[in-house]
């Protein structure tokens, strides 16, 4: 395996209540849990290769908790990386380049659908961060909220 790292932000989400349950070994709020990660890449390497200013992302869905395995995941890569960047990327994210917590992740996934090559537009403002990976992924943070309002 060669070495890697990367320096980067991370955005997530899931279809759970705050706190992720699954972080937790517990059920996912109702019974399933559906999930996307997004990091941008301030500083990076794999081997030689930089990948430097790069996105790697995930969309996954379990039938269960995560730890109950079973899952299927799609990576996307960030379409601005060259072949060398997205094969490092594709490593990394399946698990296979080994590290956290991709080399974890990767053994609750039975199904890996085809990568995905889209335009990362990744926005970093605290409460306000979020980020667009071609037409159909989105992801935006806001604060929690709850039912009588007065957080």
């Amino acid at each position: 395996m060669k070495k890697w790292f990367f320096d980067a932000d991370y955005l997530q989400a899931c279809n759970c209540d705050y706190g992720c349950p699954c972080e937790f070994a517990a059920p996912p709020t109702p019974g399933f849990c559906e999930g996307v990660g997004v990091w941008r890449i301030d500083r990076g390497k794999y081997g030689d290769v930089s990948l430097d200013g790069l996105g790697l992302a995930f969309a996954a869905k379990w039938p269960g908790a995560i730890h109950e395995g079973n899952g299927t995941v799609c990576l996307f890569v960030d379409e601005r990386a060259s072949q060398e960047q997205r094969e490092a990327l594709l490593e990394i994210g399946s698990g296979k380049a080994g590290g956290l917590p991709f080399e974890i992740l990767a053994t609750t996934f039975s199904t890996l659908l085809d990568p995905q090559f889209v335009p990362f537009n990744v926005t970093m403002n605290g409460l306000e961060s979020s980020a667009r990976l071609g037409d159909n992924f989105r992801i935006a943070l806001e604060p929690i909220k709850t039912r009588d309002r007065r957080c």
